[in-house]
């Protein structure tokens, strides 16, 4: 004897017609959560641009110095001088693009703080007028039960 599987289609459609869902909600938080995400793309990419910046100008102003070191020199410590001019040279730009990388990352990082902050406060508005909404959709559909079973 074969069992039957119930075909729960028609309860399924009754129950979402009983409890109508506000779909406007839906597509609200989506725009909230696309308009952070363009924000946060934002942020990403000024901080990719201006470490692109940093990386570029420490490249140019190194091979300006090993320019300078690779010249002959007249006197053989010419050469030990400029190894060692080169080597503080090296050390101080090391130190100046180290601190101007870090920078970026402190805006990167206060940036998104901020928007996290926003988004939050956004999607808990969001969140409670879908809710006050959906409270009072099911109120209403549940007095219309109510008053059909009288």
């Amino acid at each position: 004897m074969a069992t039957k599987t119930p075909d729960f289609t028609k309860t399924m459609q009754d129950m979402m017609k009983a409890f109508p869902m506000d779909t406007a909600a839906m597509q609200d938080a989506f725009k909230t959560q696309a308009a952070l995400n363009e924000k946060m793309a934002k942020v990403a990419l000024e901080a990719a641009e201006k470490s692109t910046e940093i990386t570029a100008k420490w490249t140019k102003d190194t091979l300006a110095k090993v320019g300078t070191l690779s010249k002959a020199k007249e006197e053989p410590a010419e050469y030990g001088k400029a190894v060692t001019d080169f080597a503080s040279a090296s050390a101080e730009m090391a130190a100046e693009n180290l601190a101007a990388f870090a920078e970026v990352a402190k805006k990167v990082q206060m940036e998104t703080v901020e928007l996290m902050l926003a988004a939050g406060k956004d999607f808990s508005e969001d969140a409670t007028a879908a809710v006050k909404k959906a409270t009072a959709d099911v109120t209403t559909a549940a007095k219309k039960a109510a008053a059909a079973a009288k």
